[in-house]
């Protein structure tokens, strides 16, 4: 079989391999706070903080998080600014003290995201 020299082939544009007909169902600004809430969550002592938060009805005190990591209070501090700006944590001035607990709004929106591929990958076997 002779095979044709590379600057003789003739490329065509736009072929695709398949006829699938996709399309992007988030609009970019969804995409990007869903990333930014992921982002946030990708830290272990980040996803400690919120597993942390979510097993009270109440708000957590910033002291009580610092007692379980062996982090500074800058570092906690840190970790707890990046989960409030994703919408992941609230927080309340309460004099000295500032105290946590779980967003419920961006909780839900993360649990709807997920919620929605799995069902997308359970129908698909």
């Amino acid at each position: 079989m002779h095979s044709k020299p590379a600057d003789e082939l003739t490329l065509t544009p736009n072929v695709r391999c398949c006829t699938l007909q996709t399309s992007l169902r988030l609009p970019q600004s969804e995409a990007a706070g869903l990333a930014e809430m992921f982002k946030a969550m990708g830290h272990p002592v980040r996803v400690q903080i919120v597993d942390l938060l979510s097993r009270f009805g109440g708000q957590v005190c910033v002291c009580d998080i610092e007692a379980h990591f062996a982090l500074s209070q800058p570092t906690i501090s840190h970790h707890l600014r990046v989960l409030r700006q994703a919408g992941l944590v609230e927080a309340e001035q309460r004099g000295l003290w500032v105290y946590y607990v779980t967003a419920p709004e961006g909780l839900a929106r993360l649990r709807r995201y997920l919620s929605a591929l799995a069902h997308q990958d359970a129908s698909d076997d």
